[in-house]
C-alpha cells in the first residue's frame, strides 16, 4: 500500500510497480470481506483509504492471501496473525522512516534543490530499494535463527535475565541549548555506540529511547560488564553527558521483542536514582556477581524506589578501581 505521497511516479518508484486496485478489490481477489482485510492493513500500519481509491498493487493482493494462508493452514491463529503483522508493522516502519530521514540527507549535502527533489528521489529508489529489500530479508533471516537458538527450549511463562537500563543525565536541558542537528549527531553517536558495546560484549538491545538503552543479557555479569563498557566509552566522547546506569535481575515477561515486569521497572528505578557515571544494581543482580573477581560492590545507603518499596542496592564498579 502507498507509503510515500508524491507526483511524478514517486510512490511507484519505491513500490516499483503501478497502483491499480481499490481496497474492495483487493479483498474481494483475496477472497474475505474489506473488514477483514483492513483489519490486517491496520495491523501493519497503513491508514484506511476510501472505497474509491485506486491505492493497491499486485503485492498488497499477494500479502494479504499470505496472512490468510498462514490463518487457515493453523500455522497462526488470526490474532497471533495480527500480532506477527503489528510486529512487522512496527519494526518497518522505524526502518523507513530512518532511512527516508537519511535519503533527505543525502539530498541536502548533494545540494539538490527541492524542486528537482521528486526526480532525484526516483533515482534514488531505483538505485537503493533492491539492495535494500535484500538487506533486509537477510538480516530478519540472521536475527530470526538467532532467537530461534535462543529460546527453542525456552518457558516463556518463567524467563529470567539481567536487565540493564542506561539513560544520559541532563539530557532535556541540553537538547535545548544545541542545535537540531548537533542533538540528532548527539542521539547518532550514542545510538550507535551504545548499541556495538551491548552486542559485542554478549548482550541484546531490547530499545533506545534517543537518550537511554534497554539491554539484557542470560547472565549479570555480561549486563555489568556491558555496563561499565558504557560509562567508560562515553566519557571518551567529547561533549557527551555522564551516563548513569540501573541494573536489576529477576523474571521478566517478554513479549513481541520487549520486556516487562518488576524486572525492568526496577532497573528503570535505579537509573533515576543513579548519580551521574554511577551504576546501581539491586540486591539480587549485586548477590550473582559476588565472587566475580572482574567487579567490585559497594553497599549504599536504603533508598526508597517509587512502587516498589525500599531497597539496599549496591554500586559496581571495576575491581582495583
Amino acid at each position: 500500500m502507498a507509503g510515500v505521497d508524491g507526483e511524478d511516479g514517486l510512490t511507484e518508484a519505491f513500490l516499483r510497480e503501478p497502483r491499480r486496485y481499490t481496497s474492495h478489490q483487493v479483498a474481494y481477489m483475496a477472497g474475505v470481506p474489506v473488514y477483514r482485510a483492513r483489519r490486517y492493513w491496520r495491523a501493519l500500519g497503513f491508514a484506511n483509504v476510501s472505497d474509491d481509491a485506486v491505492e493497491f498493487t499486485d503485492s498488497d493482493v499477494e500479502a494479504l492471501r499470505t496472512m490468510l494462508a498462514l490463518v487457515s493452514s493453523g500455522v497462526y491463529d488470526e490474532e497471533h496473525m495480527l500480532l506477527v503483522a503489528r510486529s512487522i508493522g512496527s519494526a518497518t516502519a522505524r526502518l523507513a522512516e530512518s532511512q527516508a530521514e537519511l535519503g533527505v540527507e543525502a539530498l541536502d549535502q548533494a545540494g539538490v534543490p527541492l524542486a528537482e527533489r521528486p526526480r532525484a528521489w526516483r533515482r534514488r529508489a531505483e538505485r537503493v530499494v533492491p539492495d535494500l529489500a535484500r538487506l533486509l530479508v537477510y538480516a530478519w533471516q540472521r536475527q530470526l535463527a538467532a532467537a530461534a537458538g535462543r529460546i527453542a527450549e525456552q518457558d516463556m511463562s518463567a524467563v529470567r535475565l539481567a536487565v540493564g537500563f542506561a539513560d544520559l543525565v541532563a539530557f532535556t536541558r541540553l537538547s535545548r541549548q544545541i542545535t537540531g542537528s548537533e542533538l540528532s549527531r548527539l542521539i547518532d553517536r550514542f545510538e550507535g555506540r551504545s548499541a556495538d558495546i551491548v552486542t559485542s560484549t554478549g548482550g541484546r538491545v531490547i530499545k533506545t529511547l534517543g537518550d537511554s538503552v534497554l539491554f539484557v543479557a542470560d547472565r549479570s555479569h555480561v549486563v555489568a560488564e556491558i555496563a561499565l563498557r558504557l560509562v567508560e566509552t562515553h566519557a571518551k566522547i567529547k561533549d557527551m553527558p555522564e551516563l548513569r546506569v540501573g541494573l536489576a535481575a529477576g523474571p521478566v515477561i517478554w513479549r513481541m521483542g520487549d520486556v516487562f515486569g518488576t524486572t525492568v521497572n526496577l532497573a528503570s528505578r535505579l537509573t533515576a536514582l543513579s548519580l551521574p557515571g554511577t551504576i546501581l544494581a539491586d540486591p539480587q543482580f549485586a548477590e550473582e556477581l559476588e565472587g566475580d573477581r572482574a567487579f567490585r560492590l559497594r553497599p549504599v545507603n536504603r533508598l526508597s524506589v517509587r512502587g516498589l518499596g525500599e531497597l539496599a542496592p549496591f554500586t559496581v564498579t571495576r575491581a582495583g578501581s
